[in-house]
């Protein structure tokens, strides 16, 4: 055998030593499930079931295509009080409405997916009036959007605050 041969016969034209290219491959793990490491699961709650008792608020389908999303938006009550309600009451402050907030939250969730890794997650730099009864300019916030699948397994995209679940 050469230099230019393997073991097994063929070709080596970088001039690597015999046992270069040998692999050996690694036992099999068992599969471990989503159980064996969390337990069993203690309360499922679906999307629907969300929807339905206001944990998520859904966004119509005009604005979201009109900011850009192909796929239903939904955003949880907690970034919807947080970042989207407004009142009248709330106009002491400054002069906003609920439309032009949620275009605010939704035309930023575009870009921040836009410029993306392409994951499933990313987070969402926005700028919005704290409803304090008090504030008059923008405060930064964090907001987290996540693409995943409703319960039919078609994508949805939902709107959170970085540290909900």
């Amino acid at each position: 055998m050469t230099d230019k041969t393997l073991i097994d016969g063929t070709a080596n034209p970088d001039n690597l030593s015999s046992d270069a290219m040998r692999w050996t491959p690694e036992p099999e793990q068992p599969a471990v499930s989503v159980a064996d490491l969390f337990g069993e699961v203690i309360h499922g709650c679906s999307r629907a079931d969300a929807l339905a008792d206001g944990v998520l608020v859904a966004v119509g389908e005009d604005i979201p295509r009109e900011a850009g999303f192909a796929v239903p938006v939904a955003l949880t009550a907690a970034a919807w009080a947080d970042c989207v309600a407004w009142t009248d009451e709330d106009n002491r402050q400054t002069c906003q409405d609920e439309s032009g907030r949620l275009w605010d939250v939704l035309w930023m969730t575009h870009d921040a997916v836009r410029r993306s890794d392409g994951g499933r997650s990313c987070t969402v730099e926005l700028y919005r009036v704290p409803r304090d009864g008090e504030s008059q300019e923008g405060e930064q916030t964090w907001l987290l959007a996540t693409c995943g699948p409703d319960g039919d397994g078609e994508p949805v995209i939902t709107i959170s605050l970085p540290n909900e679940d």
